[in-house]
């Protein structure tokens, strides 16, 4: 008989509450005599109602619940289960992967991946019942951010933070999961605790003119900056070193209140408060809008909102920043000027998103991978290996191309794959009343020339292309990450003429 709420089974209780009731596959709900109208197991019972439990009750004494715990075979598999799952998140940290993919298939297996530096590698297949077991230990047993049961065929966030079960390099790990057509896929994001370390963005990739636009931002008093880029583009990771490098600056004179859904990366000084257990998408946007507005009442000096997700939040960022807060969030967006026509779509007034003092920055990032030093290869060297269209293209672009490198076959230092680590490609933009003059004419055009021509300012493209021309990217991967290098005269004139692309 499986017994449901021993510690890692199906329904996370209280070890109190295990005192008082035990609830076992069956339906059997054994409740001690002398508890019945005990108002956690009065909770515990319109929990069983709330997901549409068939349950019986049962009065026992409290013996014969104890009993029904005695039996370890339930907890003895989880247990296995917990150290198989901790070996798995060593080895992602060991191969300092990003993320932990787990599919598992109804069709009879589970195959695990790796993203490392924004690659999915494969690292096994297991059976599907290893896989299930495996997954559902992982948000049972381990997870203290979750909501209270695994449920294959539902879309749920989870958190693993308790130190004793990750690795000692890891401050988190974050857990999404998905039903799929023939299963469902579990991925684990992990959270590395050496990011609070280092406060700095030229250590990520910003350039020296770019640092200074952020660090011109961060005195703005009120106003919100938004930082774009899609999934993965390491936004969460530029918020916590600039919230960081404030505390830091300030001595903590800044009362910082972040609200994340749920929290990432820690930030020493400020408050993080995060969103949980909502039951669904609708809930937890509600949830998601009361924690801003209660932050907005805690008298902050800064707020930092996780993710600009719908039009309920858009607005409530946008009158944070109205009512005299600095507001750093992110959003998904292709440029940083796309971040206006985004929030735009978010339901922003077109008015508001031309106020200097309401959108007081704007920063758009991707990453792309970096060369290994050890074995990267010149390729002035190698040119025979490639296509002449592709060298004429960066031949086009790239003044010198002894100094350009493409990836080596892979080396000791870099474990055999030819790169090391990743490098930010970015865009910063200050925004100021000329600037929005051209946003608020719907002037695009007149926009990106002037950030050109008069704040000096890059595009993501351009700063690739300085990367590529240090030798520090493969000018192939940057174009996988930032599209033809040769779309930077091409584009010059805002047109793409048929023969520019033959």
């Amino acid at each position: 008989m499986k017994v449901l709420t021993a510690k890692g089974g199906e329904y996370q209780i209280s070890d109190d509450l295990r005192e008082k009731l035990v609830l076992l596959d069956d339906g059997r709900l054994f409740i001690a005599k002398s508890y019945s109208f005990d108002p956690h197991v009065r909770s515990f019972i319109g929990r069983l109602q709330h997901k549409n439990v068939n349950y019986t009750i049962h009065n026992a004494d409290l013996a014969i619940i104890a009993n029904y715990y005695q039996d370890k075979s339930n907890q003895e598999d989880h247990s296995d289960m917990q150290r198989a799952a901790k070996q798995l998140f060593e080895k992602g940290v060991s191969l300092r992967a990003s993320d932990i993919h787990i599919r598992v298939s109804k069709r009879g297996r589970t195959q695990i991946f790796f993203r490392v530096h924004n690659d999915l590698e494969f690292i096994g297949e297991k059976p599907f019942e290893y896989g299930d077991q495996l997954c559902s230990t992982i948000y049972q047993a381990m997870a203290d951010v979750s909501d209270s049961t695994f449920e294959q065929l539902s879309r749920q966030d989870a958190r693993i933070s308790e130190k004793s079960k990750i690795p000692e390099n890891l401050d988190g790990i974050r857990i999404a999961t998905s039903p799929q057509v023939d299963g469902y896929i579990m991925v684990l994001r992990l959270l590395y605790n050496d990011t609070s370390d280092d406060l700095s963005l030229t250590n990520l990739g910003y350039s020296q003119t770019q640092v200074d636009s952020v660090e011109f931002m961060k005195k703005r008093p009120t106003g919100v900056i938004i930082i774009g880029g899609p999934t993965g583009s390491g936004k969460s990771t530029t918020l916590q070193r600039t919230l960081g490098s404030i505390i830091h600056e300030t001595s903590g004179r800044k009362h910082i209140i972040t609200v994340e859904d749920p929290p990432e990366y820690p930030i020493p000084g400020a408050v993080q408060t995060p969103v949980t257990n909502a039951d669904s998408e609708e809930a937890r946007s509600r949830e998601y809008q009361k924690a801003i507005k209660a932050a907005m009442r805690l008298d902050p000096d800064i707020i930092m909102l996780s993710e600009v997700r719908d039009n309920p939040t858009a607005r409530l960022v946008v009158q944070a920043a109205m009512t005299g807060h600095q507001v750093w969030t992110t959003v998904h967006a292709n440029s940083a000027l796309a971040i206006l026509n985004r929030m735009m779509d978010l339901g922003v007034q077109p008015e508001l998103l031309s106020d200097p003092t309401v959108i007081a920055g704007l920063i758009c990032q991707r990453l792309v991978k970096k060369l290994c030093p050890h074995c990267k290869r010149p390729l002035s060297q190698h040119m025979d290996e490639f296509n002449d269209k592709d060298i004429r293209r960066f031949m086009s672009v790239l003044k010198d191309m002894d100094k350009i490198f493409v990836q080596g076959h892979g080396c000791d230092k870099c474990r055999g794959s030819g790169t090391s680590g990743r490098t930010v490609v970015a865009e910063t933009i200050v925004t100021d009343n000329k600037l929005m003059k051209f946003i608020k004419e719907g002037d695009r055009i007149g926009a990106i020339n002037y950030v050109k021509n008069e704040q000096n300012g890059i595009s993501m493209l351009e700063h690739a292309i300085i990367k590529v021309s240090e030798g520090l990217v493969d000018p192939f991967q940057a174009e996988d990450v930032v599209g033809a290098l040769n779309t930077v005269i091409i584009e010059r004139d805002h047109s793409i003429l048929a023969e520019e692309i033959r």
